[in-house]
């Protein structure tokens, strides 16, 4: 499995980047791929998608060790693994939260996240606010109208309630081609004219077209093409993970 990665400030923001992505193995042939993305309007929200990253990442490195002595963290199902990660990220969260005497002004971040069975070649996707997935070539935008349901504003929740009401959820069983990315990836915008046969779809251009595989920086090299062929750069932060299915 090869996995391709870009993460790239948006024009309208200034001082931060306030998307965050997470690449970690969380078990043996366990993949986790997410990417997060702060709220503008929230408080320093380049810090909490960043603290909700590395506590992600903190919390699949130790699964991935555990799973060698602990058969029983072993023999979870995909989804009954990703559901154990959550809980520890939202108690992770909640401790960080009281420690820091944070508000929900300052834990405004969403999260995709995508847990893969690599040996078996299934999944799951889980969109908590706005962000694409697209698996195999179907993809799927979730846009709540610019006012995402951020992690922050549940964690006072009781976390089986929380992850038993969420809907926003895509299995698959098979692994192509899947990409997961912030809302970033739908608002580029053009920064110079071009003539009209340059045109291009970018999200088409960085979830489907396939030129450039051969590169490990695949998604930065397609973000430059973008900029410097097509006239397109992103508005807003765009956090980028795609993992294609290797021909052995």
């Amino acid at each position: 499995m090869q996995i391709y990665s870009a993460l790239q400030m948006g024009d309208y923001h200034l001082q931060h980047c306030e998307d965050y992505l997470v690449i970690a193995d969380a078990g043996q042939n366990k993949k986790l791929i997410a990417v997060l993305d702060g709220c503008t309007m929230g408080r320093e929200s380049y810090f909490i998608s960043t603290l909700a990253g590395k506590i992600l990442r903190k919390i699949c490195c130790t699964y991935h060790w555990r799973q060698w002595y602990e058969p029983a963290l072993a023999a979870l199902t995909t989804e009954a693994l990703l559901r154990t990660i959550l809980a520890d990220l939202w108690t992770a969260l909640k401790k960080m939260q009281q420690d820091l005497l944070l508000e929900q002004q300052d834990m405004l971040t969403t999260l995709i996240v995508l847990l893969a069975d690599e040996q078996h070649g299934e999944g799951i996707a889980i969109a908590i606010g706005d962000g694409l997935i697209s698996i195999n070539g179907q993809t799927t935008i979730f846009d709540q109208d610019n006012k995402p349901d951020y992690l922050g504003y549940h964690l006072h929740k009781d976390f089986s309630k929380w992850y038993a009401s969420l809907t926003q959820k895509i299995y698959f069983n098979d692994i192509t081609d899947i990409t997961i990315a912030t809302d970033g990836i739908c608002l580029f915008q053009p920064y110079q004219r071009l003539p009209a046969e340059t045109e291009t779809d970018p999200v088409d251009f960085l979830v489907h077209d396939t030129t450039g595989i051969a590169a490990e920086d695949m998604l930065q090299r397609k973000l430059k093409t973008l900029e410097h062929i097509y006239g397109l750069r992103p508005a807003d932060d765009i956090a980028i993970i795609r993992m294609i299915k290797t021909v052995a």
